[in-house]
Order: structure tokens, then C-alpha cells, then sequence
């Protein structure tokens, strides 16, 4: 092992943590920095404080498979312990002395001679410049880091209080006071009715398109199964194992049109009997159940829609004024604080990468129209640059932390031999990159996700550039070791950047041989317990 290479990995989040975790257990002694612009862990489960914030994925399938909590309170476990338990894995394995806090990385430049990138950050604090290099950049900066501000006129004429459900302001008493949300997504279905609870607080709601919501699914986990999930060794991965297979089952709603249909009926028939009849016109979307990720109403938002103190306006304002917000027409909506709830940032890469010709990654965006990679983790032109996260890995139905998991291990193998001197990069290749999106496209176009506006298109409306086309089983078979002629290669030996194809190599071809027996198997009974339709 050549111990003067090093990987820089960007973000401290689940995805930075996950990589970092895998890291020290497969390839113990490697050299890493963690590089996270805030003064803790925990990325999304760190910032989003707001009232009622938790998982819509099962807990025990939002957690580490080789980290399992027998102890979470609820199948939904919330926003403060999630982010305990990210913090309590960062103590286990030791990653606080490889973190970099209150550093933001701000661009890097790969140096073909050199082989490696030249990494530029500043400290958020005092803008302090930091600069660095590493031989492998990994981006974890995750796809719900930055909040979305919507482009309405007069936004910066408001003299309340204005801020996003990402960035909840603790400090702005809300009792007594008149509060406008924009936007109707997981975020506000959550902190609505907590806020709502207050009779002095008056929440007006404003919907631009309504949304599919079906009952809720949290529940508390009793001492007793606690104590089965702490005491009997095989029940707790058997347990994971289950919440794997219902998800497999929950991508039908996408895929199977019986299953669709029913799910559709079964959804309509409980938002009209929940929701108050005045917004009956209004609440049932006009697209396809699951173009928009469907919402779980696990704290009682449809509920709330009957308090007194709570009103559900359908349509955006065309204006914000000092003291409220104007509608079409006219009307004006007095307000003293606006809680924009109105998501993330999914189609931009904010942060200046580099790759061989000098093009940025979100150079290389805009030149194929939206983000885009190939099996959402590597880019032709960035040689040894991970994504995890990346576009197309989002999925509508499970867990994200599933897929980093995926890609974790995956970049691993290609990492391993540039850390032990075999190879100096590897870099996918154009045609791999495009064969892929070509497939993931075709896919795509055929699915229920073209027939809305929603983030997982570029610009809301453009190219699926978020969404993975398939369930949870296809995104496992597709990750689960490299295809080693998809990638070119940079040798030790090599001489004025010679570059050989990947397909000469045959690192961590044991781990996906082993890796085909046992899923081929697992995905042959799951085919035919009917689980995997994609």
C-alpha cells in the first residue's frame, strides 16, 4: 500500500459517513479527509430541524446494513434520532480526527501529470482559503443540500420573517401569529400539523398542484420487540430483510397497472374521506399516482385540514408584499412570517470539479441538457471523481442510503487498486456513459414519471435526470461490481499517459462473482414471488 495517497471526500453527510465507514472496513489503513462546511454530521438529518421532520422510509432499512439500531422508537424514527445515530457511527469508527469542519470546497482541478486533484475550500467562518490534494475525489454532498428558493416577484420585499423548512428558525416565535406556507410536499406535511396544534397560530397553506397521500404508516416500536431485535441475533437483518422485500413489492404501484389503479382507488377513497369536503375539487391530483413522490400522512395533516386555525389556498402567489402575499386576481393574504416549503435543488453541481479538458461537472450537465452519469456514480472526462447520490439514483419508493451503500462498495473496487499502486485512475468512458443513459432513458420515457412536472426532471419538466428507472433488486444487480472494460485505465507502468481499457483488470472480481451467486439467487426467488417487476 503507497501510503501518500489520499482521498478527499466531500460532505459529512450519510452518504460522506457511509463511504468513509466502508472505507475503514475494507481498506483499513487508507489516508482520507472528510471535508463538511458545517460544525457537526449529519447533512439533511443536521439541518432539517423543523417540527415533525423524520424518515418516510423504514427506519431499519434507512440504517447501515452492517450498523442496525435494535432500539429505534418508531418504524419512522424522527430528525433528532437519526441524527444521533449518524453521530454515535461517526464516534464508532473513529471518523471525527479525518474531518475537516466549517471548510467548504469551493472547486478542484485534475492534473493529468500529476494524477491527481488540486482541491480548493475556504473556512464558512472567516473565509480562511484551504488547499489540499488527493488522488481520488469523492462527492458526497447528497441531493437535498440545497434549499429551493421560488422565483416569485417581491420575494425580498417581505418585512416578516421568511425562511425555508430546510433552514427552520427556532429563534422566530410563530404563537399569535399569521403564517403563510408555500408549498404542499413531505417537508410541510410534516410540520404542518405540529404548527397547527397552536389555536393562536393561524396557517395559511398555498398548494400550486395538489399531491397523492395514502394512510399513515409510523408506528411505535414496544419494549418488547426492542427487546427481540437486542437479544435474538438473526431477527434484526431478517427484519431488514422484510422491509427490502415490501419495498420491492411498493415499486409495483410504478410498474404493475393493476397494482396502479388499486392503489389509485384505494388513495382517492382515503383523501376524500379524510380531507375536509370544501377542498374535495381540489385535492385529488390530475396525474398519474406516483409521477410525484407519494406522501405518507403520518402526522395527521389531512386531519388538520379540519382545525379552525388552518386553510388550504390551491394556486402560488403572483406577488409577495410587505405584510402578505397577492393571488391572482387581486386578493391579498396578510401574513407576518413565510415558511417556504418548496424542496431542493436537484438539477444543479454547485461546486467548480475539473476534469481532463478543464470542463466543470455542471459544464458537463449542460451539454447533455440535465445531469446525467453513468450508473449515477462516475463521469467520463473526471477520472478517479465518485458521485454518491448522483443523478438517476433517487428513487421514489426506498431509501437513498440504500443506493450509497450500492455505490460505496462499488467505487471501492475501482479505488483499491490506485491506493495499493496498480493504477494511477480510472476513468468510465463516453460510450459507456452514453449506452447507459441511452438504456436508463428509454426506461424512463416509458414510466409513470414523464406524465408531471416534479424535481426529478431537469427544470421540473425536462429530462428525468433524478429518478432511478427500475426497483431496488435492478439498481443492486447494476451496482453490485464494476464492468471493467466500461472504464479506461492509467497504469503504473504506463508511459506519457498511455491509457488502457478497464477490461484488464481484475480486482474485486472474487467479491462479484460471490456477490452474482447469491443475489442471482435471491433475485430468482423474488422474481418469483412476483417482488420484482421493473
Amino acid at each position: 500500500m503507497e501510503q501518500h495517497k489520499s482521498i478527499a471526500i466531500i460532505g459529512a453527510g450519510m452518504g460522506g459517513l457511509t463511504f468513509a465507514i466502508k472505507l475503514k472496513q475494507q481498506i483499513p489503513h487508507a489516508r482520507f479527509t472528510i471535508f463538511e462546511k458545517a460544525s457537526e454530521v449529519g447533512g439533511t438529518w443536521r439541518d432539517n430541524i423543523y417540527p415533525g421532520a423524520a424518515s418516510d422510509v423504514g427506519i431499519h432499512f434507512y440504517s447501515l446494513s452492517t450498523d442496525l439500531k435494535p432500539d429505534w422508537n418508531y418504524t419512522h424514527a424522527g430528525q433528532a434520532e437519526i441524527q444521533e445515530y449518524w453521530i454515535n457511527l461517526a464516534r464508532k469508527y473513529e471518523l471525527y480526527p479525518h474531518i475537516v469542519f466549517n471548510t467548504r470546497i469551493v472547486g478542484a482541478r485534475w492534473n493529468a501529470d500529476e494524477q491527481r486533484y488540486q482541491i480548493e475550500g475556504e473556512n464558512v467562518a472567516t473565509q480562511a482559503k484551504v488547499s489540499t490534494h488527493a488522488e481520488i475525489l469523492i462527492s458526497a454532498q447528497g441531493i437535498l443540500e440545497t434549499p429551493n428558493v421560488p422565483k416569485i416577484p417581491g420575494l425580498s420585499k417581505f418585512k416578516g420573517d421568511l425562511f425555508h423548512s430546510a433552514r427552520w428558525r427556532e429563534d422566530v416565535l410563530l404563537e399569535g401569529k399569521k403564517v403563510g406556507v408555500i408549498g404542499n410536499g413531505a417537508s410541510a406535511m410534516q410540520f404542518i400539523p405540529h404548527i397547527a396544534e397552536q389555536p393562536r397560530i393561524e396557517v395559511t397553506q398555498f398548494c400550486r398542484t395538489a399531491k397523492w397521500i395514502i394512510p399513515p404508516v409510523r408506528e411505535p416500536y414496544s419494549p418488547l420487540w426492542k427487546w427481540c431485535f437486542t437479544h435474538m441475533p438473526l431477527l434484526l437483518p431478517l427484519y431488514r430483510l422484510m422491509w427490502f422485500m415490501k419495498y420491492g413489492v411498493l415499486y409495483m404501484i410504478f410498474s404493475n397497472p393493476l397494482v396502479h389503479w388499486l392503489v389509485t382507488k384505494w388513495s382517492t377513497h382515503y383523501m376524500l374521506s379524510t380531507a375536509p369536503k370544501r377542498y374535495h375539487k381540489h385535492i385529488i391530483p390530475k396525474y398519474p399516482l406516483g409521477c410525484k413522490r407519494v406522501l405518507f400522512n403520518n402526522f395527521g395533516y389531512l386531519e388538520s385540514l379540519h382545525k379552525p386555525n388552518v386553510q388550504v389556498i390551491y394556486g402560488r402567489p403572483t406577488e409577495i408584499v410587505e405584510d402578505g402575499v397577492l393571488m391572482h386576481g387581486g386578493d391579498k393574504i396578510p401574513l407576518d412570517v413565510i415558511i417556504l416549503a418548496t424542496g431542493f435543488v436537484t438539477d444543479q453541481y454547485a461546486i467548480d470539479i475539473h476534469g481532463v479538458n478543464g470542463q466543470t461537472v455542471q459544464e458537463y450537465y449542460d451539454k447533455h441538457g440535465a445531469p446525467r452519469a453513468y450508473i449515477g456514480t462516475s463521469l467520463p472526462g473526471f477520472p478517479n471523481f465518485y458521485m454518491l447520490a448522483g443523478p438517476n439514483t433517487a428513487t421514489g419508493h426506498t431509501s437513498v442510503l440504500y443506493a450509497e451503500e450500492l455505490q460505496a462498495n462499488y467505487c471501492l473496487a475501482l479505488i483499491a487498486p490506485v491506493l495499493s499502486g496498480k493504477a494511477k485512475s480510472f476513468e468510465v468512458t463516453h460510450e459507456a456513459t452514453d449506452a447507459y443513459n441511452k438504456k436508463i432513458q428509454s426506461r424512463l420515457s416509458r414510466s409513470v414519471f414523464v406524465h408531471c412536472n416534479s424535481w426529478y426532471r431537469k427544470g421540473g419538466d425536462g429530462i428525468i435526470s433524478s429518478i432511478f428507472p427500475g426497483s431496488q433488486t435492478r439498481q443492486w444487480w447494476w451496482l453490485r461490481a464494476p464492468v471493467w472494460k466500461h472504464y479506461s485505465v492509467i497504469t503504473a507502468e504506463s508511459r506519457g499517459g498511455e491509457v488502457a481499457r478497464g477490461d484488464v483488470w481484475r480486482h474485486g472480481q472474487r467479491h462479484g462473482t460471490t456477490t452474482r451467486v447469491v443475489f442471482g439467487a435471491f433475485a430468482l426467488g423474488l422474481a418469483l414471488a412476483g417482488v420484482y417487476f421493473s
